[in-house]
Formats: C-alpha cells, sequence, structure tokens
C-alpha cells in the first residue's frame, strides 16, 4: 500500500484529502508544516505539498526534498499565479493543482504519478541491443542512471524535465502536441494542464540549449507542438 504525506496546515483540507485518499486505498500521514513535513517524507511514497506553510514554506521543502529524493510531489495550493506555478515547476515538482480542488481528480494524479515513478524506478537495466546512453550533438542521456551530459558537463533536470527529454529524444523528428505530451509524460488527460507543459519545456531549454531562443535540441513546431530534432 502506496503511503501518501499531506504537508498541509489548514486542518479541514488536510482531513478532506485524507479522507479521499483513505476511500481509495492509501496510507496517509499528515504534516502541518514545513519541518514535520521534511521529517516525514523518507518514509512516504508522494507528497501533497502546500505552498503557505509556517516554518519552511513549500518552495524551500520542496527545494531541499529535491537536493535528495526523485518522489512524485504535487503541489496543491491556493496561490495561482503563473509566477507561483512556474516557481513550484521549475524547483522539481511533478504536478501543480490550484485550491479549490476537485478529491476526484487529485486522487486520479496521485495514481497516475505513482504508477509512472513505480515504472521508472523497476527500469533497472535495458532490453536487447538499446543502449543506456543517447548521445547526439553533444547531448548524452542516460536512462539508467537518469542523467543529462550536455558538451560534457552535467546539467541537473527535475525528474519531468528528463521525462519530457528522454520521451522526446526516444521519439525523434515526431511533432507531439502539449496535450500529447502531458498525457504520455504525467500519465493524465490533458484536462487544460497543458501550461505545465509550456513551463518545463521552456525550463528544460535554459538548461540544455546553447541558445533557448533558438534551440537545437527541442523545436517548437508552430501551431502543432514540440519535436526532438536529429
Amino acid at each position: 500500500m502506496s503511503r501518501i504525506l499531506i504537508i498541509e496546515d489548514d486542518p479541514e483540507i488536510a482531513a478532506l484529502v485524507r479522507d479521499y485518499l483513505q476511500m481509495a486505498g492509501f496510507e496517509t500521514v499528515l504534516a502541518g508544516n514545513g519541518q514535520e513535513g521534511l521529517e516525514a517524507a523518507p518514509t512516504t511514497d508522494l507528497i501533497i505539498l502546500d505552498i503557505m506553510l509556517p516554518g519552511p514554506d513549500g518552495f524551500a521543502v520542496l527545494r531541499e526534498l529535491r537536493e535528495t529524493s526523485d518522489m512524485p510531489v504535487i503541489i496543491l495550493s491556493a496561490k495561482g499565479e503563473d509566477i507561483d506555478k512556474i516557481r513550484g515547476l521549475g524547483l522539481g515538482a511533478d504536478d501543480y493543482m490550484q485550491k479549490p480542488f476537485s478529491p476526484g481528480e487529485l486522487v486520479a494524479r496521485v495514481r497516475a504519478h505513482l504508477k509512472r515513478f513505480e515504472r521508472l524506478t523497476s527500469q533497472t537495466g535495458h532490453q536487447g541491443k538499446t543502449s543506456p546512453k543517447i548521445m547526439i550533438r553533444g547531448l548524452e542521456v542516460d536512462r539508467e542512471a537518469r542523467q543529462v551530459f550536455v558538451r560534457g558537463a552535467e546539467c541537473s533536470l527535475t525528474p519531468k524535465e528528463f521525462d519530457i527529454l528522454l520521451f522526446l529524444i526516444e521519439n525523434p523528428n515526431h511533432v507531439f502536441s502539449k496535450e500529447d505530451l502531458f498525457e504520455r509524460v504525467w500519465g493524465l488527460e490533458a484536462m487544460g494542464e497543458s501550461d505545465t507543459v509550456v513551463v518545463h519545456v521552456r525550463r528544460l531549454r535554459e538548461k540544455i540549449e546553447p541558445d533557448p531562443q533558438q534551440p537545437q535540441y527541442v523545436e517548437t513546431v508552430w501551431g502543432v507542438g514540440y519535436r526532438f530534432r536529429i
């Protein structure tokens, strides 16, 4: 049984999320502030994280978590400004939901992120003659180690940035819409979340492209979507 950590200082919201997750068959742990959340995190499988917390806020908690763990993190926050979403996703959150929210949709997203994370962590080897490493024009992607090197220098990507890059590079020259990428990488129907893909692609380009304004790896096909060009 997967164990979900809910880091939320509003007792009513925390109880609502807990009840829906427990009805869905998950074990839950509650933390009312950032420090409690950090202490409980190592024993859990996925985190639902508020931003406005006493003690370390959600951004600080996420930053510290990402120093040691790739476990899925879903931000659940009343802060709906683009800058907050960009910051949260840029720090390594896998998903961002705004309050008020649909508990049923939250449960669906929890299931999808756990399933994808389990699949990724179970891929300890490679099949057949497929190399665990992909090297294209100064870009090296190591599937097994989940590492990326740009012209020999290691590039630190968030889990979802890596997933997007790996998906595109394994499907070269094929154009995927924002909705396609959200469904393939997040494992969910897009449900209006295409902006999440835009933020991740922008951050990815800032890290791997020599000139993010004129990308040579992840290209935009205007009016259609994105592709990895080889």
